[in-house]
């Protein structure tokens, strides 16, 4: 797996709406590398999706309206990614895979 860092000061100053995209990405990407019997491509974008729901949560302002509505819903998709990815549950994925990927199309508008 290669070295990957995120830089933290670039990921804060994104809208919540591309990180949401961002993440969304790595998603889709570990659901293919499985879907591919790749399993050490999966496992990386899995790390870097994981990492970048870290960064989400880190990033949240303390002065964000419902921060803690959007705490919970990143901690949320977050543990739902850990154990769809555990269980190579192909249906989670997709469904987390089109939940994030709303995001994406709304930045797309």
């Amino acid at each position: 797996m290669e070295n990957w860092t995120i830089d933290v000061d670039r990921w804060a100053a994104m809208t919540l709406m591309e990180q949401m995209a961002n993440i969304g990405s790595e998603v889709g990407r570990a659901r293919k590398w499985i879907a591919k019997d790749k399993p050490q491509l999966a496992e990386g974008a899995f790390c870097r999706g994981l990492e970048l729901v870290d960064a989400t949560i880190k990033s949240a302002r303390s002065d964000m309206p419902s921060r803690s509505c959007l705490l919970l819903e990143l901690c949320r998709a977050r543990d739902l990614f850990s154990e769809s990815f555990l269980n190579y549950d192909d249906d989670s994925l997709g469904y987390l895979e089109k939940y994030f990927g709303q995001f994406a199309s709304a930045i797309r508008r």
